[in-house]
């Protein structure tokens, strides 16, 4: 039952190339954003689609398979684990941010 504690699935659209970039420890982290759309029926019987961003990392192998493979407007699936974290801007304000760390990635198809 501890697997299931924080896992995340979604199924959704690369929304930019993503950004990957090498560290000095020579590990490889892929940057970013998935879009997933939800469609309903307001109130007055029309269509509406909500669409929500998530931000998603992936480290090593993962990050390697995202830089070959993976582009803007793919369709894919993302599992692995949400996770908050905050940081501070040039100008001192401090920011938060929460995003997916990806640890398993299937491409569905693509545009």
């Amino acid at each position: 039952m501890n697997a299931l504690r924080n896992r995340v699935q979604l199924i959704g659209n690369l929304g930019n190339e993503p950004e990957v970039i090498e560290l000095e420890s020579g590990k490889k982290l892929a940057k970013f954003a998935v879009a997933t759309n939800e469609t309903y029926r307001n109130a007055k019987g029309e269509k509406v689609t909500d669409t929500q961003w998530h931000n998603v990392v992936a480290w090593n192998k993962t990050a390697e398979i995202i830089e070959k493979y993976v582009q803007k407007g793919n369709e894919i699936i993302v599992e692995g684990k949400l996770t908050s974290r905050s940081y501070e801007t040039k100008e001192g304000e401090k920011r938060y941010i929460t995003e997916v760390v990806c640890n398993e990635i299937l491409m569905l198809g693509g545009k």
